[in-house]
This record gives C-alpha cells, structure tokens and sequence, in this order.
C-alpha cells in the first residue's frame, strides 16, 4: 500500500513526514519527486508515505497511477494560520508566487498588497480541490496538526505501521521549515 498525505502545505508536512521516518515497514519521504517530470512525478516505490503538497495539482494521475491499495491522508492546520504562513512567500519560484501570478494570470503587479487575501484563497482552492477528490473514498483520513499525537495513532493503525511510536510522536513537538526560517540550498538557487 502507498500512502499520499495530501495538503495546502505550511500546514506541517514536513513534520508529518519526520514523523514517518521512525516507520519501519514503509519508505517515506517529503517532496521526492518534484524535479521529475511528466510520468516520473509520481513514480513512487511500494510502501511509501510520501508528503507533497503540490500533489494537490496532480490528483487525476495519482487517481490514474495508484486506482488500489493507497491510502489518503488530508493534512489540515487552521486556515487563516496557512495562509498568515503562506502570505510571506509570495517569492518567484514559490506555489504562492506561481498561484498569484499564473494560475491567477491578471492580478495587478502589486498583488503583495494583499497577499493575505491571495493566501487565503489558495487555501480554500487547494482544500476544495482535495476534499472533492477525498469524497467516497474509504481509505483516507483528516490529519489535524492542532490535533497531531492523538490523529497519528489512529493514522499508525490504519496502515499498520511498525517502528518507534513514541520517537515518532515526538516528533510534532518539534517545529520544522517554519515561515522565516533561513531556506534550504535548493530553494537558494531557485532564488536567485
């Protein structure tokens, strides 16, 4: 079984995937494939949990790619915390820049004026987007970060997860990729 944990982003997702490092029976991963292109994005090993927000765009071919033995997670934080997170990163090269400047292609140039109201509705577009696709399926699950130790245990059951729970756990108390905090190599060179 794969395990696709679905989410806005800034809502702990690379938290959730820390998390699944201490499972021992699944490879897990944050972001694995976004450097792939065309089938290869979405060409995960068996037994993986993979956290990737911008799986949210490619929901027809993870229908498509994995129509059995998946299970979804919909990784959920506040909106409005999201979207305070999100309205701080509006740089080229972000989702929110793309989201604010491609997918809505006529905003004005000073669309940062009210990047709070654009963060808000990638917020709810992404949401929607995944709630629809969520609908009538049986293997998935709502994953609040507010609601973190209690929803990773039913989370652990639900796929059968082996490993180091506590250690696993313990990883929500732990704050990773926080909004300013300093950027990876990786993103450093998409900034330039």
């Amino acid at each position: 079984m794969n395990v696709f944990v679905l989410s806005t982003g800034r809502c702990g997702s690379t938290t959730f995937e820390r998390a699944c490092r201490h499972i021992t029976n699944y490879s897990s991963g944050h972001e694995t494939r976004v450097a792939c292109f065309g089938p290869e994005r979405l060409n995960y090993p068996p037994r993986h949990i993979e956290s990737d927000n911008r799986l949210a765009w490619f929901l027809g071919r993870l229908e498509r790619d994995y129509p059995r033995d998946v299970f979804y997670v919909h990784l959920q934080r506040d909106q409005r915390a999201v979207a305070r997170s999100y309205a701080g990163r509006l740089d080229p090269g972000l989702i929110m820049s793309a989201y604010a400047h491609g997918i809505y292609l006529y905003l004005p140039e000073d669309i940062e004026s009210r990047a709070l109201d654009v963060a808000l509705d990638y917020v709810e577009t992404v949401t929607a987007n995944i709630e629809l696709f969520l609908a009538g399926k049986a293997n998935k699950m709502r994953f609040r970060l507010e609601n973190a130790q209690q929803d990773f245990r039913d989370f652990w059951d639900r796929i059968g997860a082996e490993g180091d729970f506590e250690a696993a756990v313990a990883e929500f108390d732990v704050t990773y990729n926080a909004a300013g905090t300093q950027l990876g190599p990786s993103q450093k060179d998409r900034k330039k």
